[in-house]
C-alpha cells in the first residue's frame, strides 16, 4: 500500500494504456471513425505521432516514448504477416555478423564452465591462432581485468574480447597451470556458411550449406572445386536446419548447375512488379549429378535452391517437406532506432509455385511443427499436407506442389532415435557440447592423437561413461532402459563434438556423415541414376 491508503498503480499499466489510446486511434482513422479531439489528424502517421505528443506531454505518469513506439510498431506488424518485423539497432548489429561473414574481434570460440572462460577453439587464420592460442586454454584476464567468476557472462565476454579491427588487447591465459600474457591485435574473423566438403566414397562428394551468407556463393563454389579435384562429379548438398539468408547468394549458386536461360527464381508483389532471376551462362557443374537434402527447418533461400533443382529436374530433393517460407523483406532503416523488414514480394520457383505456407487468423503460423508431428507428417509420406489445386508440372512429367514448402521427392522419416528425450536434453541444455570439451580437457595429449585420425580410436563405452556421469552432475539422468542404438547415437554424438572440438567442423560434418540415412539414400539415388524415371508424376527408380 501506498502512504495515501491506495493501491499503487502498477507499473505497466501507463505503457499500456498509451498503446491500447494510440491503436483505438489508428484503427478508428482506418475505418473511418474517430475525431481529431485538438490533435490535428491529417492521417494515420499525424494520429500516431499527435497521441505520442498528447501522452507525453500530458499523461498522468512518466512514459517512455520509445517503449511506446516500439509497441505500437509491433502491433501494427502482427497484423501484417509472420516475417514482417521491426529491429532495433542493437538486434540489427548482432543478426548482421553471420550473415555478413565476418565480425571484428580475437578469433575464438569459447564456452563459460565453472565460472571460467575456456578457449574452444582458435579459427583459423584469426589472430588468436596465429599467436599460438589453443583449445583449452583458460582466459583469466583481459587488459588486466579478471573476467573468471559467477558473475561472468557470455555478453561480458564479447564486450571485452571484441572490438574493432587492429585495436589491440592483452589477455591473461592459463595453460596447466602456467600464467602467460599474450597481446592480440583485433582483426575481421570470417563466418563461414559451407561448413563441409567430403569426399564420400570416391564417387560422389558430400558439401554442408548452413546459411546463405554475403560469402556463400563464393565458399561453395570453392568446395565444388575442392571435389572436382578429387576427380568427382556428383555431389550431396545439405541444406538441412538451413534457415536461408540472401538472394543474391543463392543464385549463382543454383545457376551453376542449370543452363543459360533456365529460370532460377522470380519475384513478385502488389507494388513490386515481377522480376526474374536466371542463369546467365551455362553452369560450370551442369553436368554434375546432384541430390539436395531437406529438412522441415529448410526455409527461404533453402527452398529457392532446392525448388529450382527440382523444377529443372537436375536430381532428387530428399528429406522432408521444407519450412515454407517464400516470402520477400526489403530493410528499410529507421534513423537511429534499427530497421523495418517489411515483406514486398513473394517468391516462385521455376514452374510458377509460391512456396510460402498458409498464414493469417485461424492459422498457428508457430505451431506448424507440432501439427506436422501429431499429423504424423515427420515419419509418414503419405500424411504430408499438400494442396491438389496448388500443383505444377516440370518438363520431364513430375508432379510438385506449391503452397506449403517443397515436398521431397524421396522421404526420410525423422529419426527418434536420434532424437530421443535424454539426448533432446543433453543436446538442449548444452550439457553434450559442455561435456565433450571437459573429456578433451581432461584427457588432451590422448584425445589429440585420436584427432589426427578423424575419432578412429576413441572408444565409445569410455566416452558414454565420461557423458552420463557428467550429465549427471548437472541433474539429468539417463532412462531407467534403453536401446543398444539410442546408447550408440549418443556415444556417436559425443565422439562428434569431441572431434569437433580437437579438429573443427569440417571434421566434425564428415563424421556425422557415418550412418545418416539421408545421406545413404541420396547416395543409393546418384548410384542409380541410370534407373531414375518419372511414374504417374512421380520421380521412381524403375
Amino acid at each position: 500500500m501506498s502512504e495515501n491508503g491506495k493501491s499503487p498503480t502498477p507499473s505497466w499499466q501507463p505503457l499500456a494504456y498509451a498503446v491500447i489510446l494510440i491503436l483505438g486511434v489508428y484503427i478508428g482513422l482506418q475505418t473511418g471513425g474517430g475525431s481529431s479531439n485538438g490533435l490535428n489528424m491529417v492521417g494515420p502517421r499525424s494520429a500516431l505521432n499527435g497521441v505520442l505528443d498528447r501522452v507525453e506531454q500530458t499523461y498522468v505518469d512518466p512514459v517512455v516514448r520509445e517503449e511506446l513506439e516500439q509497441v505500437a510498431l509491433d502491433a501494427v506488424l502482427e497484423k501484417l504477416d509472420p516475417h514482417s518485423l521491426f529491429i532495433s539497432a542493437e538486434e540489427l548489429a548482432a543478426l548482421a555478423e553471420p550473415m555478413e561473414g565476418n565480425f571484428e574481434g580475437i578469433g575464438v570460440e569459447f564456452i563459460i564452465q565453472q565460472d571460467t572462460l575456456m578457449v574452444v577453439a582458435a579459427i583459423p587464420g584469426g589472430p588468436s591462432e596465429k599467436a599460438g592460442v589453443r583449445a583449452g586454454d583458460r582466459i583469466l584476464t583481459v587488459d588486466s581485468v579478471a573476467i573468471s567468476g559467477s558473475d561472468l557472462t557470455n555478453q561480458r565476454v564479447m564486450e571485452l574480447l571484441k572490438g574493432p579491427r587492429n585495436t589491440t588487447v592483452v589477455v591473461g591465459l592459463d595453460r596447466a597451470d602456467t600464467v602467460k600474457h599474450v597481446l592480440l591485435r583485433r582483426d575481421r574473423i570470417p563466418i563461414h556458411s559451407v561448413v563441409c566438403a567430403a569426399n564420400l566414397d570416391g564417387q560422389r562428394g558430400y558439401i554442408k550449406v548452413i546459411r546463405f551468407a554475403q560469402n556463400t556463393a563464393e565458399e561453395f563454389e570453392l568446395a565444388m572445386e575442392t571435389l572436382a579435384e578429387q576427380g568427382l562429379s556428383e555431389v550431396i548438398v545439405d541444406l538441412r536446419g538451413n534457415g536461408g539468408g540472401y538472394l543474391n547468394a543463392v543464385v549463382p549458386m543454383v545457376e551453376s548447375f542449370l543452363e543459360a536461360d533456365d529460370l532460377v527464381v522470380y519475384t513478385e508483389g502488389e507494388h513490386v512488379p515481377r522480376r526474374t532471376y536466371k542463369a546467365r551462362n551455362d553452369g560450370r557443374w551442369k553436368d554434375w549429378d546432384v541430390a539436395v537434402l531437406v529438412d522441415e527447418s529448410s526455409a527461404s533461400a533453402s527452398e529457392i535452391f532446392a525448388g529450382a533443382i527440382q523444377d529443372h529436374d537436375r536430381g532428387p530433393i530428399i528429406g522432408r517437406r521444407t519450412f515454407g517460407k517464400g516470402l520477400v523483406q526489403e530493410e528499410f532503416s529507421i534513423a537511429t532506432l534499427g530497421a523495418l523488414r517489411l515483406t514486398v514480394a513473394r517468391f516462385y520457383t521455376p514452374t510458377g509455385r509460391a512456396i510460402q505456407r498458409p498464414y493469417g487468423e485461424g492459422v498457428d503460423y508457430g505451431d506448424d511443427y507440432f501439427a506436422r508431428y501429431e499429423r504424423g507428417e515427420l515419419f509418414h509420406q503419405d500424411s504430408i499436407a499438400t494442396i491438389d489445386s496448388l500443383t505444377y508440372v516440370t518438363p520431364a512429367g513430375k508432379v510438385v506442389h506449391g503452397a506449403g514448402g517443397i515436398t521431397p521427392d524421396v522421404f526420410v522419416a525423422l529419426d527418434t532415435v536420434r532424437w530421443s528425450g535424454y539426448l533432446s536434453d543433453l543436446s538442449w541444455t548444452g550439457t553434450l557440447r559442455d561435456a565433450a570439451f571437459a573429456y578433451v580437457d581432461a584427457n588432451r595429449a590422448e584425445a589429440e592423437r585420436q584427432a589426427q585420425s578423424a575419432g578412429e580410436g576413441l572408444e565409445s563405452d569410455a566416452l558414454l561413461t565420461f557423458l552420463i556421469e557428467y550429465a549427471e552432475g548437472e541433474g539429468i539422468l539417463p532412462p531407467a532402459e534403453w536401446t543398444e542404438a539410442e546408447r550408440s547415437e549418443l556415444s556417436d554424438r559425443m565422439a562428434a563434438q569431441v572431434i569437433r572440438n580437437l579438429a573443427g567442423e569440417q571434421a566434425y560434418y564428415t563424421f556425422l556423415t557415418q550412418g545418416d540415412d539421408a545421406i545413404e539414400r541420396a547416395a543409393y539415388w546418384l548410384e542409380n541414376k541410370s534407373r531414375m524415371g518419372i511414374v504417374d508424376g512421380r520421380l521412381t527408380l524403375q
